[in-house]
């Protein structure tokens, strides 16, 4: 019995020896325990009455008060089994709570769930690599931005990307926006979503993607920037590119942490389709935000409210691009004819260079010396080939379709006739049929 003892019993068995030798008083004894002086009297009670064994906690070998109890258990691990065999401790306990109303702790739900082999215990953390930055003391000061191309829809929907917007200081996703890749009208548009809600940003922190920045060449100009970095610099943000994923660690982390319970949320709620999952994601952005976000070092906001009006800020978001009117008013954009709608002989926009803006959501504007002009798009006529006989040219890969129906057409004609050298024509691919002996025999 006394090999079954813990170091703790032990202590209480020596201590109480000398208690009761007379070596030690009771109150010694309480401060070498750490209990106090009733606690003492009780034990040494204890002692004379069952000696050492006594001393040795009557709940060893019971099972626990706080048990669960085991028709939960199985109910725990058949709802896992049925809907969340392959969710995370912490994200199956939230749907547990949230959908069945049972309320287990993660650490309980992780040993049911590694029990029924649902989930692997992690190896311990590795050591990291990279010093830990700072955040940064007030909300808007810092926002990190990426695209996070996954299978966000398992198979349901095609394969896409995902803009993510989260604040540096306090881990808020700020916007979230499915878009087929990353693009710079799309990213246009998540900002200009962003300052609608929340306000214009100091800095945003991107990678080095082309969209943000320029790699120049020595046949380019040193100030050349991307659409939008200029958006940014008529905005008055200051864009900031890191040097590798591990330096815009936060938005990197959002993205594995998104990976895991966006994909499975729109499982359960039976989304589809980007258009759906765009109109459901402010409702899980504030749901995301309340279990995940922190409260800043610094409670006023950097965000500052946008002065101009929304027509302003599209037209700042937007894709520009330079053209020349012609006489006609007229000018070529994108296999498009654009023709302007003037009102007069409009000699002054003759020659005149207008700026075409082309939005996020689709539209377009055509714009001179501040004045929206109108126009419409007229199609460019095809060019039609000439009754020659000359045939329309095809993509490489009807090639062999092509080459196969001309040469069935040919077999067609010459079994119609009686040439003599039928067989040859009708298998000259096969390479058999070139060899010397064949042509001297036929």
């Amino acid at each position: 019995m006394v090999r079954q003892m813990s170091d703790k019993e032990i202590l209480r068995g020596q201590l109480m020896a000398q208690l009761v030798e007379g070596k030690l008083d009771q109150k010694s004894a309480a401060m070498r325990l750490s209990v106090t002086v009733r606690q003492v009297k009780r034990l040494k009670r204890s002692y004379l009455r069952d000696g050492i064994t006594g001393l040795i906690s009557k709940k060893r070998g019971q099972p626990s008060n706080r048990l669960t109890p085991v028709s939960t258990t199985d109910k725990v691990t058949s709802l896992i089994g049925a809907h969340y065999a392959d969710f995370g401790p912490t994200l199956a306990t939230e749907k547990l709570n949230e959908v069945h109303g049972i309320d287990l702790s993660v650490e309980t739900v992780r040993q049911h769930m590694i029990a029924a082999g649902y989930w692997k215990a992690k190896r311990g953390q590795t050591i990291r690599a990279h010093p830990l930055r700072d955040r940064r003391p007030r909300r808007g000061e810092l926002i990190q931005i990426d695209g996070s191309p996954h299978d966000w829809f398992e198979g349901r929907a095609p394969y896409c990307c995902l803009l993510v917007f989260i604040d540096d200081a306090t881990s808020e996703l700020t916007e979230l926006q499915f878009v087929d890749v990353e693009t710079t009208l799309g990213y246009m548009g998540a900002l200009e979503r962003h300052i609608q809600r929340h306000g214009v940003p100091a800095a945003l922190y991107s990678d080095r993607h082309s969209i943000f920045r320029v790699n120049p060449l020595k046949s380019m100009p040193t100030d050349a920037q991307t659409q939008f970095a200029r958006a940014l610099e008529q905005l008055g943000i200051e864009g900031i590119q890191a040097n590798s994923p591990q330096a815009k660690g936060r938005v990197e982390r959002a993205n594995q942490t998104l990976q895991d319970r966006l994909v499975k949320e729109m499982r359960l709620q039976g989304i589809n389709d980007q258009a759906s999952a765009n109109q459901w994601l402010p409702g899980f952005m504030a749901d995301f935000n309340r279990r995940f976000a922190v409260q800043p070092a610094v409670a006023t906001d950097a965000h500052v409210p946008y002065p101009g009006d929304t027509d302003t800020l599209q037209g700042i978001l937007s894709v520009q691009d330079m053209r020349g009117l012609s006489k006609n008013l007229s000018c070529q954009y994108e296999k498009t004819t654009l023709q302007v709608k003037s009102e007069g002989h409009g000699l002054a926009l003759r020659g005149a260079k207008v700026t075409v803006h082309r939005h996020s959501d689709g539209s377009m504007q055509l714009r001179w010396q501040g004045r929206i002009l109108a126009f419409e798009r007229v199609q460019k006529p095809s060019r039609q080939l000439k009754k020659t006989g000359q045939a329309a040219p095809i993509e490489g890969k009807e090639l062999n379709a092509r080459v196969d129906s001309i040469m069935e057409k040919r077999n067609s004609i010459v079994l119609a006739t009686d040439y003599p050298c039928a067989a040859v024509i009708m298998d000259s691919r096969h390479p058999a049929i070139h060899s010397d002996s064949t042509v001297k025999a036929l």
